[in-house]
């Protein structure tokens, strides 16, 4: 029977209209930067400079808003001021000083920068120099003598700090008189800057200012640092431009049991460069560690936090400058390691705020200036993760904390008398919250693992008073995606433990697929955080038959340091044990394939992938990038809070040696390393890879050369995604995806 043309042409086009409407699928191209992004953009909003009114978005669409009606103003209000100085006033200022063309001018605007506190005084360092800008007066270029860094501007705007050299100097701005406060600086000797070790694992990755002013700009507390017995480790660079000659980096890298950097402290009048030196010869014996420095709000004393090497525990002190002694107002101690803590919140009583572990869980505890415990302010089996604000004349205390889950976080407000705990952040997930002036409102921006960012308003009882905008994310329309489904499982010991999984798009429980786990796994950092997870990797994964398994492992959880102590001395083994279990429990359903499961991480992540296939036989596949192979290859400071030092933890050492167990190695194993890498040497790769050949076993090996710890070039960075998803198809998928 012939059919009418009409249903004629709505048969053939049917199939055409469905192809064109049907959601598009991901190509590994557009899993790399620059490709197809799930980030979304959120409309910008956030306080304005006098505090009480928003901002809603920026540039030419920005608008003033009442906080209390939520309206838009016609204008913004005759007092208020500009937040920052923008980048063409900086710019045009610079370029009007001799010598400085646009192209310098845009580096200087865009270089080391100290800002006083209101924001219209500004000092910058670019190839050394230092030059000031100051709104309405225009910029102009300080003499100094050699390459300056790490400038600081004083708290009341007149002098800065710098150094030149390895020595701390200061320069007065009004008259440009410069003053040397140290000379002994040099190669092994540091006045004011931190070296490698200190930066990276105490005041934090590429913070190397050792120097602190006075609250009244009178005096500076320094760090001195002397590594001449230090032992050096060589970084080779094979690839330097226009020749074929290698480029060696020779850094004091101090390896766990190793001598570390001494350290003294010192405090220096800037007026005539008096230096005054604090006592520290009660701590010789202990190989010290100087983990703050600080001063109190009156300018009178010195705070400094000290440490034992191993970092079981630490002393807050204060050095009084008149009466040239020290008190130790707290020492905290552990069974296991004692973080470096934050400083003190001081009050206007002289009582301050002091943030602890000492219960398992980080809790805020208010002390006499004695050093006599008030009480704690919060408790329980949860912990605290920040504190956000304090109003003494309410009463209150703010903080961002775990009480609703450690994957969760959320602000809350107490009374200082520890009563009237309320949850100020409405909704699962992870919140960033700002406050206006008088700390009654708070603008609110969270997401979690199934919902992109959104922004409220809300008031200090958790109340929404209007949600202000959310996340447009048109990718997700366009593409084929997954959800993430969190569920919370049970580890053989009955330890609750906080999984996450993506199933493949088009999940059909009647099929069996492979399994790949992303991890990390390293001491207090969380794989999973219930937060907006724009990855199109793993989406691209999904799509193409793939089930993602995400696991936070105990001392990895958030869950305080009593569940993160777990790990102490025996780095990996618990860790293993946990995620063997969250694969359990995932391949117990017969849609997830126990003999087709993947593991993948890098750094702390890469030691415990080359782990997890060398002591176990639960994993056909392994990508371990930039991973530490044997504890006693990293440096001393992170190593030895876990580990404490190999001559008092032997055993320890060995058993968590990925290389000690080479021989048992089991699946197939892929070793990724930048060949530049000054914090996880190439070294750990090349030794595991040594003692995998001497074990007769198959593995494979790519390094990445410019590339220092992680992989930030961005052709290598597609040239790994391509590694890593070969290796996928191979050894967990087969001939079942043809997925380019």
């Amino acid at each position: 029977m012939r059919l009418p043309l009409l249903a004629t042409l709505v048969a053939f086009s049917a199939p055409l209209l469905a192809q064109e409407t049907a959601p598009k699928l991901l190509k590994l191209e557009d899993t790399n930067r620059g490709g197809v992004s799930f980030r979304g953009k959120t409309p910008p909003w956030k306080w304005a400079p006098d505090g009480e009114h928003l901002i809603e978005g920026k540039g030419k669409d920005k608008h003033w808003v009442d906080a209390k009606t939520l309206k838009r103003l016609d204008k913004a209000p005759e007092t208020s001021t500009s937040d920052k100085v923008t980048e063409d006033e900086l710019i045009a200022a610079f370029r009007k000083l001799k010598g400085i063309d646009e192209e310098r001018a845009k580096a200087i605007a865009d270089g080391e920068s100290s800002k006083s506190e209101d924001g219209t005084l500004h000092v910058y360092q670019e190839e050394g120099e230092l030059f000031v800008f100051e709104q309405g007066k225009g910029a102009r270029k300080l003499e100094t003598e050699g390459k300056v860094e790490l400038p600081d501007l004083s708290p009341d705007s007149s002098r800065v700090g710098y150094v030149v050299a390895n020595n701390l100097y200061v320069i007065d701005l009004a008259s440009g008189k410069m003053r040397a406060l140290t000379n002994d600086g040099g190669v092994n000797v540091f006045n004011g800057k931190l070296d490698w070790v200190y930066q990276e694992e105490i005041y934090g990755r590429n913070k190397f200012k050792g120097f602190w002013w006075s609250p009244d700009s009178e005096s500076i507390a320094f760090l001195r640092l002397d590594e001449s017995d230090v032992d050096i480790f060589t970084v080779v660079d094979h690839v330097e431009k226009d020749h074929f000659r290698s480029l060696s980096e020779l850094t004091k890298y101090p390896k766990a049991g190793d001598t570390n950097p001494t350290v003294a402290i010192a405090v220096a009048d800037v007026s005539n460069g008096a230096i005054d030196w604090i006592d520290m010869r009660r701590y010789k014996d202990v190989e010290p560690l100087v983990v703050r420095l600080g001063w109190t709000p009156d300018s009178r004393r010195v705070l400094y936090m000290v440490q034992d090497r191993i970092q079981t525990w630490l002393d807050l002190n204060l050095y009084d400058r008149h009466k040239k002694n020290t008190r130790t107002l707290i020492q905290e101690t552990s069974d296991s390691w004692t973080y470096r803590l934050p400083e003190p919140r001081w009050l206007e009583d002289g009582t301050f705020l002091w943030s602890s572990d000492r219960t398992g869980y980080r809790h805020v505890y208010h002390y006499q200036p004695s050093g006599d415990l008030v009480r704690a302010i919060t408790q329980g089996n949860w912990q605290i993760t920040g504190i956000e604000w304090v109003d003494e004349k309410r009463g209150l205390l703010a903080f961002s904390g775990t009480k609703d889950g450690a994957i969760n976080r959320n602000v809350y407000v107490i009374g200082l008398d520890g009563k009237g705990l309320t949850r100020i952040t409405p909704g699962d997930g992870q919140h960033t919250v700002s406050y206006n002036a008088s700390k009654t409102l708070a603008l609110d921006t969270y997401s979690n693992l199934r919902q992109p960012p959104i922004v409220q308003l809300c008031d200090l009882s958790g109340n929404v008073i209007k949600e202000l905008a959310r996340t447009q994310v048109p990718t997700l329309e366009e593409y084929q995606t997954s959800s993430w489904e969190l569920s919370e499982i049970k580890a053989r010991d009955g330890y609750a433990l906080d999984v996450a999984v993506l199933k493949p798009t088009n999940f059909d429980k009647r099929k069996s697929y492979p399994v790949w786990l992303n991890t990390y796994s390293g001491p207090n950092a969380p794989t999973i955080r219930n937060r907006w997870s724009p990855s199109t990797w793993l989406q691209y994964l999904a799509q193409n038959g793939v089930i993602i398994l995400n696991c936070n492992v105990r001392s990895a959880s958030g869950k305080g340091l009593v569940a993160t102590s777990t790990c102490y001395k025996r780095l990996g083994a618990q860790e293993l044990l946990d995620l063997q279990d969250a694969v359990n429990w995932l391949t117990q359903n017969s849609w997830a394939d126990a003999k087709r499961v993947g593991i993948s991480g890098y750094s702390y992540g890469g030691f415990m992938t080359a782990y997890a296939l060398t002591h176990s036989e639960d994993f056909r596949l392994g990508v371990a990038g930039g991973g530490v192979y044997d504890w006693g290859m990293y440096d001393s400071i992170y190593t030895e809070r876990y580990m404490s030092t190999p001559q008092k933890n032997k055993d320890g050492y060995a058993e968590t040696s990925v290389i000690g167990a080479a021989s048992n190695l089991s699946g197939h194993l892929i070793i990724t390393h930048g060949t530049k890498d000054d914090n996880v040497h190439v070294q750990n790769a090349m030794q595991l890879a040594y003692a995998l050949q001497k074990a007769d076993k198959d593995f494979e090996m790519m390094f990445y050369p410019e590339s220092r710890h992680g992989i930030r070039d961005k052709d290598q960075r597609k040239f790994d995604r391509r590694l890593t998803w070969k290796a996928i198809k191979n050894h967990l998928l087969g001939n079942e995806s043809t997925a380019p």
